[in-house]
């Protein structure tokens, strides 16, 4: 009896470890940002690093005489000079509000395909026996170091005969083909790190691959899809390299609606400040959003 009271108290008492790290490196970490002069200087990178976004705001919501006559930072005193004006206008531009459509139909699907694709091959990389695994996993890193500038007129013949160039598909197959290597790359990493004492119970349970893959493996590794996510969509959404050859005036993203809207007029500011606020202020949206699970992947990978 005194046997099996011990036991479980000696077992509480010697954490394993990895737990023990895991503990030692949170401790450490808390103790750091708990420091005020980190606290302070925290601070003053997060004002330096919102100053422009509320600079583009208040400039979007002043008109062109405005802006042309005063900085942005007079309408923090003078608030009168702030109205929606702009963005009305900014809605009956056809080229604007095409061009963010285009961007929500280019970034979503590149964003989508590239973690389903990524999750399934990090998987089947990780945990999936079948010849040539490895020798094939070293060719998808090896694609690392290719840039993206080699492949865009040899893509871009290949898609002329195909019939995407100048299309929306067109852009989406370009991101997702460059953004896989390091999805797969990422997530494959981190599944190989879930335990295989996990896999093998599940398995002995009779659980198949795909139940395996969806009830365990996908919930176990949301912070790294998340943190793929936020970096793929805003790669995509910020990219004007590939959409300037790839897409035509009909398929252009925002970003080069912007750029032509700078060449062709040159200072209206009343159309480029809210346009460029909307570009801004999506990915920020996306970032909030998911950095719950952001944080939970970063910090993972700084305790193991």
């Amino acid at each position: 009896m005194s046997a099996t009271v011990t036991e479980p108290a000696v077992t509480k008492q010697a954490p394993t470890g990895r737990r023990s790290a895991r503990r030692r490196s949170g401790s450490r970490l808390g103790k750091w940002l708990g420091n005020g002069v980190v606290q302070a200087l925290l601070v003053v990178i997060g004002l330096v690093w919102i100053t422009p976004l509320a600079g583009l705001l208040l400039s979007s919501l002043r008109s062109a005489q405005d802006s042309a006559g005063s900085g942005w930072w007079t309408a923090l005193s003078s608030p009168g000079q702030l109205s929606f004006d702009n963005y009305s206008a900014l809605l009956g531009n056809a080229g604007m509000t095409q061009a963010f459509w285009n961007t929500v139909m280019i970034s979503v699907p590149a964003t989508a395909l590239v973690i389903v694709i990524a999750a399934l091959a990090g998987y089947a990389f990780a945990w999936l026996e079948f010849p040539g695994r490895d020798w094939l996993f070293l060719l998808v890193v090896a694609m690392l170091v290719v840039p993206v500038q080699v492949g865009l007129l040899p893509v871009a013949k290949l898609f002329g005969q195909l019939g995407l160039f100048g299309t929306i598909p067109g852009v989406v197959l370009f991101h997702v083909a460059y953004g896989l290597p390091f999805a797969v790359f990422l997530l494959r990493n981190y599944f190989a790190d879930i335990p295989r004492e996990m896999l093998e119970a599940a398995r002995m349970d009779g659980g198949s691959e795909w139940r395996i893959f969806t009830r365990l493996v996908l919930p176990v590794g949301r912070p790294a899809i998340a943190s793929l996510a936020i970096f793929q969509f805003l790669w995509v959404w910020n990219d004007m390299l590939v959409a300037l050859l790839f897409a035509d005036s009909s398929s252009q993203p925002l970003t080069v609606e912007l750029q032509s809207q700078v060449r062709q007029f040159g200072s209206n500011i009343d159309v480029l400040a809210p346009g460029a606020f909307l570009s801004l202020i999506v990915p920020v949206v996306v970032f909030f959003a998911f950095q719950r699970h952001f944080v939970q992947g970063v910090m993972a990978g700084s305790v193991k």
